[in-house]
């Protein structure tokens, strides 16, 4: 049988399975790693939602204790106030006026009496008060300072 040609499986040795895994393995190994580290790095941030800006600290600025009579002139407050201002030029801004910021913040507090004051609710609404006048304008026709927020650190009604 010299004249036969031999049959294909015959001619041809078998290729190695071996060989074709390992390079299956590592294409995939190499997709999946790339498609993991991609959706690592966009689940952090919803579609559409522009990357946020890191957050500052923040900037707190202790004023001095008030005491004050509240109406009635039977009974005292006497209060720590600290104010979260958005930066440090702010501090500046507000030191340099402190004299008008006590006059304000003295004569809302003065204007009290103690059954406004006793409730979390009252506390909150004073908070928004102490802000708007902190934030008005030192200056006719000036800028208002950018003041976050207004805490309160001792509350004490005598």
């Amino acid at each position: 049988m010299s004249g036969q040609v031999p049959a294909e499986d015959e001619v041809a040795p078998k290729k190695s399975k071996k060989m074709l895994f390992i390079i299956i393995g590592v294409v995939v190994l190499l997709a999946g790693g790339g498609g993991g580290a991609w959706f690592m790095t966009q689940a952090k941030h919803a579609p559409g939602e522009a990357k946020a800006e890191p957050q500052k600290p923040p900037v707190f600025m202790p004023l001095e204790t008030f005491t004050v009579n509240l109406q009635g002139g039977v009974q005292y407050l006497q209060t720590d106030i600290t104010l979260q201002v958005s930066d440090p030029a702010q501090i500046e801004e507000i030191k340099l006026h402190m004299p008008r910021v006590r006059s304000r913040l003295l004569a809302l507090l003065s204007s009290k009496n103690a059954e406004e004051l006793a409730s979390a609710d009252s506390k909150k609404k004073l908070s928004k008060e102490i802000m708007a006048q902190v934030t008005q304008p030192f200056y006719p026709k000036g800028k208002p300072q950018k003041v976050d927020d207004v805490l309160f650190t001792t509350f004490v009604i005598q």
